[in-house]
């Protein structure tokens, strides 16, 4: 079942990690290197394509009120926007490593969508504290970039991570 389906997870912001398609994990792979990160977090809800390729799955973190939903797209979408990150990331200052990323970009033939969520913590933080830890968003991240070879970006502020 997706996050977004269920009451108890809200949606907060949308990463992108892109890559070439060919370097799209299976579902051996990606659980493996999910499993990497210890018992922080919990995988469910795998779904694979024929071939045993990836399509989506939940991770949970409970201890960081956080969940992800990570889906794959491929084909004319992920190339029609590529032209558009890049065109929109060209647009600050960059450094020699960002502009190298703009450049892989371009190669880029999928795209892992992660949806961030927060549990809803009912009472268990004042309204000034917020509960959740972004720890489990960016090793998930960091962890998908490296076992596809992609780009990790931020499309809501135009920022690579």
């Amino acid at each position: 079942m997706s996050l977004f389906e269920n009451d108890d997870y809200q949606w907060r912001e949308t990463y992108f990690v892109l890559y070439d398609d060919t370097q799209r994990p299976t579902r051996q792979t990606l659980e493996a290197a999910l499993r990497k990160l210890g018992r922080r977090i919990e995988v469910g809800d795998v779904q694979t394509d024929a071939e045993g390729r990836f399509e989506s799955l939940t991770v949970v973190a409970p201890d960081d009120y956080a969940g992800m939903d990570i889906s794959c797209v491929s084909g004319d979408e992920v190339a029609e926007q590529v032209g558009e990150l890049s065109a929109e990331l060209s647009r600050g200052v960059l450094t020699r490593e960002d502009r190298a990323k703009i450049k892989r970009l371009h190669a880029c033939t999928g795209r892992l969508d992660v949806y961030h969520f927060e549990r809803n913590h009912s009472g268990a933080a004042t309204e000034d504290e917020e509960l959740l830890d972004p720890g489990s968003l960016l090793v998930v991240l960091d962890q998908l970039a490296e076992l596809c070879d992609g780009v990790v970006v931020d499309p809501q502020s135009g920022t690579f991570l």
